[in-house]
């Protein structure tokens, strides 16, 4: 695979407000751990439509693996010009810092939202240029933003082989187990006296 179209859930479709929030590092560490593996087998690009959420995280992710991965590659293609500008300062600022270190960044549409049907056309294109799709999607939690991605891609794997990848709740609770246990400290283990 060498153009992954990685998307999922918005933050607030996960009860997330700020960047702040506890769950945020958990969600990183899961991004990552399906990240590494096929960027050693040759991944070249991650293209996403950098809404504020899951793409955005992914986002993060890719830049900070680009500083062992230099060859790597990231793209945030939107449904249409300047997503970001209902949005607070510190989500608007958080956006522009990442857009500015994407290697291409552009908008399927050329014009302010107009209809959904940015979004179908935007979804095409990633589809069109990508090998297979990194999502966040979690059967038992509510469908959201997610579901007609999810429809869309397993349509392409079918017809065409076309890869997929899911996170879900298991992979989050296994990185923050992880990472509790990385941070356990055997000290504990030693009987006392």
């Amino acid at each position: 695979m060498k153009t992954l179209f990685a998307t999922g859930y918005r933050a607030n479709e996960l009860q997330i407000f700020n960047q702040k929030h506890k769950h945020i590092p958990f969600i990183k560490k899961a991004i990552e751990a399906k990240l590494l593996p096929l960027i050693e087998e040759g991944l070249e690009w991650i293209i996403t439509p950098g809404q504020y959420g899951f793409d955005l995280w992914v986002c993060e992710v890719a830049l900070e693996l680009r500083l062992t991965y230099p060859q790597l590659k990231l793209s945030i293609i939107t449904a249409f010009m300047n997503p970001d500008e209902q949005w607070k300062d510190e989500k608007k600022s958080y956006y522009q810092q990442i857009i500015s270190q994407v290697d291409y960044y552009g908008a399927v549409s050329h014009q302010p939202y107009v209809g959904p049907w940015q979004f179908q056309a935007r979804d095409e294109l990633l589809f069109r240029k990508s090998d297979g799709l990194l999502l966040f999607y979690d059967e038992e939690a509510a469908e959201g933003s997610s579901k007609y991605v999810k429809e869309k891609a397993l349509k392409k794997h079918q017809e065409d082989g076309y890869q997929l990848i899911f996170i879900g709740a298991d992979d989050i609770q296994n990185a923050a187990e992880e990472e509790n246990y990385n941070e356990y400290d055997p000290m504990y283990d030693e009987p006392f006296e």
